[in-house]
């Protein structure tokens, strides 16, 4: 069988949606149980617990709000993924992932700032960086694949 819309196989799933021809199927388990199984949500939640992890380990008071900022930019990569996919349709995990899209980006540039104030070493900046474009990457591909149009406020 194939793949539809959102990474879920034909034969696992059961139609779901109002009438308005942008039903997505859903797996017959909820779909919080299978987001794991997501690409766009394994790399979002790395990022995510990276960024923690980093902010953790070199935090200092100075540097309290712009940490405070960048842990829920990561976060938020990682909870629009599910939110929109928990939602159960196109239009409305489109929303989400742009949503994780713009987060992403904040990520990237709270990191370099992080550096470039001294707050971060370049090597961790670096590798989550790293990180957070490869979730760009994946999140614009599926919002693409989902057929969102760049711009659009839908």
């Amino acid at each position: 069988m194939g793949t539809v819309s959102g990474g879920l196989r034909e034969n696992d799933t059961e139609a779901h949606g109002n009438g308005d021809g942008n039903e997505r199927t859903l797996p017959d388990v909820m779909c919080m149980q299978s987001h794991r199984s997501l690409a766009v949500w394994q790399l979002s939640h790395d990022l995510c617990v990276s960024v923690l992890k980093a902010v953790d380990s070199h935090y200092h008071p100075r540097a309290r709000a712009l940490f405070d900022h960048l842990n829920r930019a990561a976060i938020s990569v990682e909870t629009n993924v599910v939110e929109g996919y928990a939602l159960g349709t196109d239009p409305l995990f489109r929303r989400h992932l742009r949503i994780a899209l713009g987060s992403a980006a904040e990520v990237e540039m709270l990191l370099e700032t992080a550096q470039e104030v001294g707050y971060l070493p370049k090597d961790t900046v670096r590798v989550i960086q790293q990180k957070a474009a490869r979730a760009l990457r994946v999140i614009f591909g599926l919002m693409r694949n989902l057929g969102a149009k760049w711009g659009s406020r839908n």
